[in-house]
């Protein structure tokens, strides 16, 4: 009996250390490798924010491969990417309420769907898959779209994600060789 007890009392502070020491450690050395970015736009008074964290291509094909074509990604590395507007706006031709959302997409070799989620997970994958499985809730998804793929000329080693005012405005996200823009009007 003593013996369960004190197998039980380890178990429980070494998961504690692991929680409270190991995680946030972690979480630390990943954001070394890829960085925490933000990208701002301000659309007839709305203001559009976008933070993710941006991975580096490193000699790796990107999509296809390290983010395989028809499952869903959390869109960066780390956290999930999160989408915030003050006001209500248009994605293409969808409306999406004010708000913080979480940004996840499907990359396909043609085109991606965009998912806007309304919940935002403390990380966006889940450690027991290894990385492999996100931790979006399907459920909570508020609006999908999809848009085209655009091949660049050159690859883009950092993943980056962007406004770009070209007449339109458009989130635009790029790596390695790939570009998808999307539509956002007020």
């Amino acid at each position: 009996m003593k013996f369960l007890k004190r197998f039980g009392i380890v178990v429980i502070v070494l998961g504690a250390l692991f929680y409270f020491i190991g995680m946030p450690y972690l979480k630390k050395q990943t954001k070394k490798n890829s960085p925490e970015k933000t990208a701002n736009y301000t659309l007839e008074g709305a203001e559009l924010s976008v933070n993710y964290s941006s991975p580096s291509k490193k000699d790796r094909v990107i999509f296809g491969e390290l983010v395989p074509y028809g499952q869903v990604w959390r869109t960066g590395a780390n956290e999930p990417t999160t989408f915030s507007n003050s006001a209500e706006i248009m994605i293409i031709d969808k409306s999406l309420p004010a708000g913080k959302y979480s940004l996840w997409t499907i990359p396909g070799k043609e085109s991606w769907k965009i998912i806007y989620n309304k919940e935002i997970p403390e990380w966006g994958v889940t450690l027991l898959s290894g990385g492999k499985e996100t931790t979006r809730d399907f459920d909570k998804d508020v609006l999908q779209v999809e848009v085209p793929v655009k091949p660049l000329p050159e690859p883009v080693e950092n993943f980056t994600i962007d406004f770009k005012n070209e007449e339109q405005l458009y989130l635009t996200l790029s790596w390695d060789k790939q570009k998808v823009s999307i539509p956002i009007n007020k």
